[in-house]
């Protein structure tokens, strides 16, 4: 097989490779290592002797993203405060890039969830749920039998229907509920929040030790909204610019002051209420975000801790 060919088949899968990384390792950039690191694997493979170049490829991404992850919980045991995945951040226009397609089918929330599985199970459970893996493959993969296979899927299944039942709301729904959280929000109206939000509402923020954020996850109505409201007062006299963006597919908001890009939120919700709000202001996950004038090198510095 000539070395282009090789080169061909790989592009074709790179799109899936790419979702296998990022809704296994919640970065851009890990996805992004990952996918190179399967592309060195296979450029040293005899690809004539291969059977079929997909499921090769998509056993190597996964078998690694198993291994990086197992290194990265490691990692996030020491990281200061509650982690959040870096989140995939569009304009209101349709995806620019194949990535941000495929994270478009999986929640900040849910990506946040997935954190409390077990590296075989995440995977297991994405490549059923996501990329539609029949069992037979997916016991290739993992190196199990069918049966396992099927008790880890449902075993992991289980327990996400259990803590985050999936909700479906339509965009205008959301984004009318946006509309009235900005108000309040601009307004540093608590307790106008506050009735927005369900009465076991929680607020997680990420700032990595590197921006100012809670070091655990707030719970309940009036402190989520006393906490938000409280987290913008120091900006009282900026130019604070709040946006409406796609996180992950779903409509969030993005959130600047003098310029710079500090807060990417999503939400939660029933349509009625939010359940959960869910902040990464850790600047090293936003590096990556480009919105028009915006700089993307997070809050000023007398904001950071």
């Amino acid at each position: 097989m000539k070395d282009i060919d090789k080169t061909a088949i790989f592009q074709a899968q790179r799109r899936r490779l790419l979702g296998i990384g990022y809704r296994m390792l919640g970065s851009r950039g890990e996805a992004e290592d990952l996918v190179q690191e399967a592309w060195l694997r296979w450029d040293r493979t005899q690809a004539a002797e291969i059977a079929s170049p997909e499921a090769w490829l998509v056993t190597c991404a996964t078998r690694l993203a198993i291994d990086r992850l197992r290194e990265l919980q490691r990692e996030r045991e020491r990281y200061i405060g509650p982690w959040l995945p870096e989140p995939i951040v569009e304009s209101l226009a349709p995806p620019a890039d194949h990535l941000s397609e495929m994270a478009s089918e999986l929640s900040v929330a849910l990506l946040a969830l997935l954190e409390r599985l077990a590296p075989e199970e995440r995977a297991a459970f994405l490549l059923v749920e996501a990329f539609d893996t029949d069992y037979a493959e997916l016991a290739q993969i993992l190196g199990k039998s069918e049966a396992a296979c099927r008790q880890i899927v449902s075993r992991a299944r289980r327990r996400v229907q259990e803590e985050k039942p999936r909700v479906i709301v339509s965009e205008s729904e959301r984004r009318r509920l946006l509309e009235r959280y900005v108000t309040a929000l601009l307004a540093r109206d608590a307790g106008a929040i506050a009735a927005m939000l369900a009465e076991e509402a929680t607020l997680t923020s990420d700032g990595g030790g590197r921006a100012k954020a809670a070091l655990k996850i707030v719970e309940g109505a009036a402190h989520v909204a006393r906490f938000v409201v409280g987290v913008l007062d120091p900006w009282r006299d900026r130019d604070l610019e709040i946006r409406v963006v796609r996180v992950n597919g779903e409509l969030g908001l993005a959130v600047s002051a003098a310029g710079r890009l500090g807060v990417i939120t999503s939400f939660e919700t029933d349509g009625e209420r939010i359940l959960g709000i869910y902040s990464v202001l850790n600047p090293e996950k936003l590096a990556r975000i480009s919105l028009d004038g915006v700089s993307t090198t997070g809050w000023p510095t007398d904001f950071r801790v």
